[in-house]
């Protein structure tokens, strides 16, 4: 998506819909019920107490446990061809209703089906259903389902040219990511440079899936399918395919799907960070704190030895804050590796710091998750009922094909107080499955389950700081009393 997968996302909608959404801001100034420490102490408390409880009761045996599946039904590939091609194909008509909308419809983005679409209910609302239902986007991607109906009309085209270099692993799809955000923040996209953004993200897909074949490409490559990829390890329900069997649904608990395996290539690790960093940096990167460090702190030192027009220091202000964007998951893996590395000496393992941080990347996706979740999770009640009226006019050109163009559909506007208290309930939650995640992983990877205690004490430390800077920047657009949408750039 965060897999904003991230985001990791969902976070430009300030530029796209005139500021009129509100995701983590309030559009009056609350007051907080108790001081802010109180809730950082407490949630805190409530992290470490949850850590003495897991690290009391929970043993190797018991964790093992948590790894049973049951398998719930299974799915011929030739009998049950038909629903899984009508999912595909409708995937492939909404990116190309989305594209053609953007690029011909109307400017206005109130109007315009590309807009509420792709930013809502795909960016958004796909990443939360992936969380529940799984790995679905797997098979009704629209991009490796018009790879596939080419090589069913052209055998061949997709054949791999060149070998994926295992040296690139994931860069690419990080690169999408960085871009993708920075479009959300940053970018002011219209319904036209949506559209023109996914015709552009359609051909590299198509080109590189050419060049280095299908799979390598959609593993690797493709942004989307890597976040849902990591998403759906969250969910109760896998999906396994095997070649000639039938693909079986598997129930198993949640967040389970994220022990199985270590992340492979430390690019995962630099995406699953990116999807921390970037929606901590959206939610900090216009509120009174982030901007004075440049206007105060920054800017007099350049005045005072460049003398240029103030617009050349408004200019200098975008590209600091573009460098802060792109930077800031270098610093998350900084602060990482330094509480891995204390791991490694608390419990003299003989793996590599590089070994030890991949195997317990996958245990902070719970709250790279919670966290764009609680940023956005309003913009699904504001801008979700405006999907109604678009769907009979997509091109906001006056159609009404299914007789709702004119159904209004007002936006639901939770409260500030339900906002806060739920957004502060999930980190806290995101966080505790991510303690027992690590705890879980430590089990795995360290023979006594005392050497498995004390390797989580840095990394509950961690766990303590990520909790309480999430807090903290939750409560700036509070303090500040800033009426402001995510992403506006």
């Amino acid at each position: 998506m965060s897999f904003k997968p991230a985001r990791t996302v969902g976070a430009p909608l300030a530029a796209l819909f005139c500021g009129n959404a509100a995701a983590h801001s309030f559009g009056n100034i609350y007051t907080l019920p108790i001081p802010f420490w109180m809730y950082a102490f407490s949630a805190s408390a409530a992290l470490v107490l949850s850590f003495v409880v897991v690290g009391y009761f929970v043993s190797a045996k018991s964790a093992a446990r948590n790894f049973r599946t049951f398998d719930l039904v299974a799915f011929n590939a030739g009998a049950d061809r038909g629903a899984v091609t009508a999912l595909r194909g409708l995937s492939v008509f909404a990116l190309l209703l989305t594209v053609l909308s953007g690029l011909f419809g109307s400017a206005n983005p109130f109007t315009n089906f590309s807009v509420t679409f792709f930013w809502i209910f795909f960016v958004l609302g796909f990443t939360y259903l992936t969380a529940l239902a799984g790995d679905i986007y797997r098979a009704i991607s629209p991009w490796r389902a018009v790879c596939d109906w080419i090589e069913l009309a052209r055998p061949g085209t997709f054949r791999s040219r060149l070998p994926y270099p295992t040296w690139l692993g994931y860069y690419p799809a990080l690169v999408f990511y960085m871009a993708f955000i920075w479009l959300e923040l940053f970018s002011h996209a219209s319904p036209r440079g949506i559209g023109l953004a996914l015709l552009a993200y359609s051909a590299i897909n198509l080109g590189g899936a050419a060049v280095f074949g299908r799979e390598p490409w959609f593993k690797y490559a493709e942004l989307f399918g890597v976040l849902f990829r990591l998403i759906g390890k969250i969910a109760p329900f896998e999906y396994v395919a095997s070649p000639g069997q039938p693909v079986r649904i598997r129930l198993r608990q949640p967040f389970v799907g994220l022990l199985m395996e270590p992340a492979d290539h430390f690019s995962l690790l630099l995406l699953v960070l990116f999807m921390l960093s970037s929606t901590a940096f959206d939610g900090v990167h216009e509120t009174l704190p982030w901007v004075s460090v440049f206007w105060k702190g920054i800017y007099p030192l350049l005045a005072a030895t460049i003398e240029q027009p103030y617009l050349f220091f408004v200019d200098i202000y975008y590209y600091w804050q573009w460098t802060m964007l792109f930077a800031s998951p270098f610093f998350y893996l900084a602060i990482y590796l330094l509480f891995v590395w204390l791991m490694k000496l608390a419990t003299g393992s003989q793996s590599s710091v590089r070994d030890l941080a991949l195997h317990f990347t996958f245990a902070l996706i719970p709250i790279a998750f919670v966290y764009n979740v609680t940023h956005y999770f309003t913009l699904l009640f504001s801008q979700a009922p405006a999907v109604v009226p678009l769907i009979s006019d997509p091109f906001g050109i006056g159609w009404n094909l299914f007789g709702t163009a004119r159904v209004s559909s007002p936006p639901i506007i939770l409260s500030a107080d339900f906002v806060w208290h739920a957004q502060v309930a999930l980190i806290l939650v995101g966080h505790m499955v991510s303690v027992y995640l690590a705890h879980a992983q430590a089990l795995q990877l360290f023979p006594r389950e005392k050497q498995a205690v004390w390797s989580q004490l840095p990394m509950l430390t961690l766990m303590v700081l990520f909790t309480t800077v999430g807090l903290w920047i939750l409560s700036l657009p509070i303090a500040g009393g800033q009426v402001q949408a995510p992403g506006s750039g």
